[in-house]
């Protein structure tokens, strides 16, 4: 096994003695006889284990243990205490002050071997535990310097250590999950779970048993118990996605537990305490749904808390340049591809699109540009779509102003169009412009849109969009 373990003894033959075992293992080998020196050879070296004397000339071993423990770097480092003239309350205290093991002199060679490889082997899990994780929450990172990115930080920093829910708005794509995670992450509750539902995903007849749980023989199928999503996320987060897609009766259920704290599982009786912080976030304007009876409004109270919003990526283009660099990074750490960068035009050129897709639809074309190009990208290598720079781009969205369609202005109340049909107008219109920006790929299309593949096919079955030329 390979590693570096340092040996503080003050008797010589011992300090040989384990030498010649620990590098009959393939281990590296420094040396110490005081603590003093123990603890300058831990400053400049390496070090993944610590074989420790309890007596030692000057500092003894239970202090020089206590100050490796009190330090953040060393604090989860692996020390074997050892001693000639061991007794229980040596041992006893070795433990209480943080030793990972404790053996006795004369020194047996199996015995050293199997507790060193066993301590090291754990340390390593650890810190590999430690850099995945370090690794998974950078992922979750938001990243921004605009004024509006700027203020969210400050929000978050703000409502983080708090219990206050927190209702997250924006466009689809532009991160409000990141917002969420990051209240997480901040917050007392970052070592418990994070537990997140997507309420357009799942159907309206499953949405209750998925929040609260069954019990056997509640329904066809329920063959066994099942927890929900509020009792996976107890004493952590639940964060809510695209609530304003949750059917009623789910509604009052939810409004329910966060009243009392309690849920009941589908077919029970009994309820269950349940301390869970809520975070819930929407595409739409709820405050319009709640006008229009399509959400109740005791419930938005109850969310709307500490309301943050994102703000689309075409109002913080001057963050485009920061996301494409730190995607492409991480998307060639991630896949093991050597790193590649953008020329200084790619860059404008990115900053220029309206990035109907926001963040998400950035994300997916950095990383075609990062499969199919070299180590330098060039405006080459980006998608058709995103090649209009500077005077084309505003050439395009004068010839789409003129030709785009208006209402006379002396158009009486009788011919304006209703609310819900200027969204369904709109709603068919993005759709179409995403499918001819992604060559009608659906399950890019969707990812883009922020919606399950599925759910796209029927709203494209609703809406009648068929691509040209398709058959009927």
């Amino acid at each position: 096994m390979d590693g570096t373990v340092l040996i503080v003894d003050d008797e010589k033959n011992i300090r040989k003695a384990l030498r010649m075992v620990l590098e009959g293992e393939g281990m590296t080998v420094v040396e110490a006889e005081s603590g003093e020196a123990g603890l300058a050879a831990v400053e400049q070296h390496d070090v993944d284990l610590v074989i420790l004397d309890v007596r030692l000339p000057g500092i003894d071993g239970l202090a020089v243990l206590g100050q490796l423990r009190g330090r953040k770097e060393t604090a989860r480092l692996p020390v074997l205490m050892v001693s000639g003239h061991a007794t229980v309350t040596d041992a006893m205290a070795a433990i209480q002050k943080g030793a990972t093991d404790f053996f006795e002199k004369p020194v047996d060679r199996d015995v050293v071997a199997s507790r060193v490889r066993n301590a090291m082997k754990a340390y390593q899990l650890e810190k590999e535990l430690d850099r995945l994780r370090d690794d998974a929450s950078r992922r979750y990172d938001m990243i921004g310097s605009a004024g509006a990115i700027r203020q969210i930080f400050a929000h978050v920093e703000k409502v983080a250590p708090t219990n206050g829910r927190v209702l997250v708005t924006g466009e689809s794509g532009t991160g409000k999950e990141l917002v969420a995670r990051a209240i997480h992450r901040l917050s007392a509750r970052s070592q418990k779970p994070f537990v997140k539902v997507n309420c357009a995903a799942i159907p309206s007849e499953l949405i209750e048993s998925e929040l609260f749980g069954y019990e056997r023989g509640a329904f066809t199928g329920a063959s066994g118990r099942k927890k929900g999503m509020f009792e996976l996320a107890h004493t952590g987060t639940l964060f809510l996605d695209e609530i304003g897609d949750m059917s009623a009766s789910a509604q009052a259920k939810v409004l329910r537990a966060l009243q009392n704290g309690e849920i009941t599982r589908v077919g029970s009786e009994h309820a269950i305490a349940v301390d869970v912080r809520v975070v819930a976030a929407t595409n739409r304007n709820l405050e319009e749904d709640v006008a229009e009876g399509r959400f109740r409004e005791d419930l938005f109270f109850r969310l709307n808390v500490i309301p943050i919003h994102v703000p689309p990526l075409r109002e913080r283009s001057e963050d485009v340049p920061l996301l494409a660099s730190a995607f492409l990074e991480g998307f060639c750490s991630e896949n093991g591809m050597p790193k590649k960068r953008f020329e200084a035009d790619v860059l404008e050129a990115l900053s220029e699109r309206p990035w109907p897709g926001n963040v998400r639809e950035l994300r997916n074309v950095v990383e075609r540009m990062a499969i199919l190009g070299d180590d330098v990208l060039t405006l080459d290598d980006l998608p058709r779509e995103g090649r209009l720079t500077g005077r084309a781009r505003e050439t395009k969205e004068r010839e789409e102003r003129a030709s785009a369609p208006s209402l006379p202005p002396a158009a009486s109340a009788s011919e304006r169009l209703s609310l819900r049909e200027v969204r369904e107008r709109t709603e068919r219109a993005y759709i179409v412009e995403t499918l001819d920006a992604l060559e009608w790929n659906i399950s890019r299309a969707a990812q883009v849109l922020d919606v399950e593949r599925t759910n796209l096919h029927k709203k494209m079955r609703a809406y009648g969009i068929k691509r040209e030329g398709a058959a009927s």
